[in-house]
Order: C-alpha cells, then structure tokens, then sequence
C-alpha cells in the first residue's frame, strides 16, 4: 500500500496535479488496493481532519490579512517603516523587510503579506532605481516572516498535527522572527552599499512623529492581538475573530478606506484561500492515517533513531529532508504530515517539541521563496509582472541568508524557548537517547495543557477544557480530532479495534514504538 501511493503520489506531482489532489488520489488508491471496502474511511477521515477548533483561527487571519489591505492599514505601516529606516542607505530594501515584521504580527500569511506590502512596495523600489528582480526577490523573502512572526498558520497546523501548545509555539517564535528580520535588515543594507543603491531612499519620507501619529491605530493592532492571548483575555482562535473585526472597524470608520461594496470581494477572496489551505489538511489527513496504518511511523522512527544516533545528527537530517520537501510539498501538507511522526523522535532526542515546530516551520518556510514550486516568489512575480526565472540570481543570496539563520536557531535552542519558559512551565523531556518514548509520553505534550492560551470563557487549546474539548482530545459528543472518543474513533488511525491514531489515548500508547497492551498500540 505505501509503495502504490508514494508511487502515485510521484506521477501525480510529475504531471503538475496540485498538491492537495496528489496526496488525496494517492491515499484514496492506497485505501482502494489494501482494503476496497475501507473506501467509506474516506469522507470520514477528511471530515475529522478538519473538525479541529483551533483551525477555525486559518480563515479569520487571512481575512484581517486582506481587511488590512484594503483598509489602508498596510500604506500606513510602509510610511511608519520607512520614517523609522528610510533615512540610511538602502532604507526602502530595509523598509520592506521592517513593514513585513509588523504585517506579520497580524496576518498569519506570508502570501498575503506579499500581496499586501508588494503591491505598494514593489513600484516604490522600482521608482527608486532598484531593478525590478531585486524588489521581487526582496518581497517574497521578507513575507516568510509572516508565518515566522506570531500569529503564523503553520504553527497552528503543527500545534494541532503533534499536539503541541499553539499558545507555546506563538511566543516561541517571537524571537525567531526577530532575529531573522534583524538579519536580513543587515543584509540588505550592506548589500546596498556595495552595489551603491539607494543613495536618495532618504527623500520624501513623512517626519516619525508623523509617521506613528498616522500608524497609531495600525500600529496597536498587533498589541491588541498578542496582548490579548497573553494576557489571558481571549485564546488564539479567538484572537483571530478580534483581528477581523479590529480591521474591519479601523478601515471602515476610522481611515474610512474600507467601503461596503468593498466587502463582497474581500470575503470571496478570504474565501478561496482558506478552501486551498482546508483542502489540503483534509487530504493529508487520510493520507496520514493511511501511513499509520501501514506502520510507517514506527518504522521510520526507528529508522531515524539507529541512522542519526545524536541530537545533533538528527536536527542536521530533518533540516536537510525538510529543505528537500519544502520545495516540492506545500508547506501546510508537509507540516500536517510529518509533525507526528518527529515530534516523538525528537523526544526521544531530548529535543523540545516547541523547538522543533519553530525549526519545521522556519525550514519549510523556505520552500515558499524557492522554485520549483516557491508560492510566495509566484506572488511576488505576479505583483512585479516578470517571469520567475528572472529573480533567481537575487533570490539565491536571500536563500542563503535564511539558511544561516535556520542553523543559529536549531543549534542554539534557547533562541526558540527562552520567552516560552519564562511564560510556561518547562515541560519534562526524556533524557536523550533513552528509547523512543512510549504510553502517555510518546505524543508531545507540553504544559500547561491549554495549548491556545488561557481563555476566561474556557480553554479553545488542544486538551479538554472545562466548557468541552475544542481541540484534539476528545469531546462530550464524540471526538473528531486525531485522538478516540468514548463514542468512537473518528481520527487518524484505526477503529477501536486497533490503533487509535497519532497521539496516546487513556488505554492504549499511540507514540512510535511497542506499547503496552499488545492488542493496541502499533509497535509489536
């Protein structure tokens, strides 16, 4: 069965069959060759896939995202920006890379920071003699940030694949983020005194008090949001549904930008990027159940366990492999597919999950800005109105930068989790080396279990809460999410007969490896 669909999966990706529908019909003909009869899994496992509470967040940030747009928070953020770096050599470049870091602190998505900051960005750098490759370029890598940079998409995704606290992963990757515009700010600013561009960046920028005067409601935007999921007021999901009414009244009654007839567009522009993303979570999660039916978790576990026997062998690997599939798998499959299966690996490394969702997320991020399938470069060229080979001489520099930064922050994990422990409690790690981490430990879990933040009306996190689980674990009517229900098992692995999915349940051990009941875990 994994033979048929990786070789399915294969054609169908050589063809130029999107990804969704490759990992769809390649899990769909796995499921047809192993067991005709289990077809009825199908719209079951697509279904549970999805009636997750935390994904409910996707839609809402994309739509604050292009709210903003249209609103005129963005030009408000590019002038704040600009007043605060513009007045040095190559200051527009470095204001791209610093409206991009404010954006993403809202908007969860690098496209549609790419969309938002490029269409007024890209004609200014232009404007200001810099060649049209170069502001592409610069444009589709600064948008990485927007799934770096709290709120980001794909860290929901992980926290939801691996059970990992989203709340967690979000102040995790304040730093990261951080860090990787602060670097590429540099960057660009030595780059520019080289090549002698951007000697009059400097003209025609608005005073700051200004700037920050005009900014101030765009600006308390990001405040709003993050001070509110940290300061225990409202929870990720939440936050979300905020950000879009925050836009909304912003744009609408403050910088009166934001019409009514406006309105239709925005949604069914909201609309269709949000059914891509869900589609896709929806195929990867038949095809994930398939591969842990097939046992394929436990036999690469054990495979990555006895070939990279340290750590730092195994951060080298995953680094590298992920490198690989970034460029080929969009990064939301990717990360719905193989987070449960590292997750219990790196445990077993004694590596903290947290710190390898920001490693996944930062890694396959930059598949977006790499060919042959970089959506953020096809945002970016479309913008610009050039072809995507004309930016990959610009574009490999860039690449480069943020590969550096990728090992600084796999190598040097209080980067990832230094704003995490001080928030959270340190979750208990396996020592390294200590076997794969079976029963109740195998999944990662960390503390506390409210994994979206706490919430004065109830935890929407992955766990149960007192109000009823929103998240993976199981729910007074029945679990649809990765774990069993007492009424039944509606996630990624098998029926009560057998395997439970992913994640541990009450009874049984779900993680990588032997488990304790013979009859039920995956391991024998």
């Amino acid at each position: 069965m994994s033979f048929a669909m990786l070789v399915t999966m294969l054609v169908c990706f050589a063809f130029s069959i999107s990804v969704a529908v490759s990992i769809g019909l390649a899990a769909s003909l796995g499921l047809a060759v192993s067991d005709p009869r289990g077809m009825v899994l199908v719209p079951k496992e697509m279904f549970s896939a999805l009636d997750k509470f935390p994904l409910a967040a996707i839609p809402f940030f994309i739509l604050a995202g292009n709210l903003m747009e249209t609103g005129g928070i963005s030009q408000r953020l590019v002038n704040f920006a600009r007043s605060l770096v513009g007045g040095i050599q190559g200051g527009l470049p470095m204001t791209c890379v610093l409206t991009c870091m404010i954006f993403a602190a809202v908007s969860g998505s690098s496209v549609a920071t790419t969309f938002a900051i490029g269409a007024i960005l890209i004609p200014a750098l232009v404007r200001q003699g810099y060649p049209v490759t170069y502001a592409a370029a610069l444009q589709a890598t600064s948008a990485e940030l927007g799934v770096v940079i709290p709120p980001s998409i794909p860290m929901i995704l992980f926290g939801v694949a691996a059970e990992v606290s989203i709340g967690e992963l979000f102040i995790a990757g304040v730093v990261p983020g951080l860090f990787i515009g602060s670097t590429l700010m540099l960057f660009v600013h030595v780059y520019c005194r080289i090549k002698g561009w951007g000697l009059n960046d400097g003209v025609g920028r608005s005073p700051l008090l200004r700037a920050s005067a005009n900014a101030g409601w765009a600006l308390l935007m990001p405040v709003v949001v993050l001070g509110g999921i940290y300061g225990g007021i409202f929870t990720p999901t939440e936050a979300a549904a905020v950000a879009v009414l925050y836009a909304l009244l912003v744009g609408m009654f403050l910088h009166r930008e934001l019409k009514p007839r406006d309105i239709p567009a925005i949604l069914r522009k909201s609309v269709m990027s949000s059914a891509v993303i869900m589609f896709i979570i929806a195929n990867a999660g038949v095809f994930a159940y398939l591969i842990t039916r097939a046992g394929v978790p436990e036999a690469l576990g054990a495979w990555l366990t006895e070939v990279l026997q340290t750590p730092a062998w195994f951060l080298l690997g995953i680094n590298a492999a992920l490198f690989v599939i970034g460029m080929f798998i969009e990064t939301s499959a990717a990360i719905i597919v193989l987070a449960p299966i590292l997750a219990p690996v790196a445990m077993h490394f004694g590596i903290d999950p947290v710190h390898l969702g920001i490693i996944m997320v930062v890694n396959l991020a930059l598949g977006m800005i790499t060919p042959p399938f970089g959506v953020n470069l096809f945002a970016a060229c479309a913008v610009a109105r050039i072809s995507l080979n004309h930016i990959i001489g610009h574009l490999l520099s860039f690449v480069l930068v943020i590969m550096a930064c990728l090992l600084v922050l796999t190598y040097v994990p209080s980067m990832s989790l230094v704003l995490r422990d001080a928030m959270y409690a340190k979750p208990e790690l396996p020592a390294a080396g200590v076997g794969v981490p079976t029963g109740p430990s195998a999944a990662p879990r960390a503390a506390p279990p409210a994994g979206l933040g706490p919430s004065p009306g109830g935890d929407a996190g992955i766990g149960p809460s007192p109000a009823g689980d929103m998240g993976i674990g199981p729910s007074p009517a029945g679990d649809m999410g990765i774990g069993p229900s007492p009424a039944g098992d509606m996630g990624i692995g098998p029926s009560p007969a057998g395997d439970m999915g992913i994640g541990p349940s009450p009874a049984a051990d779900m993680g990588i490896g032997p488990s304790p009941a013979p009859s039920s875990g995956k391991g024998q």
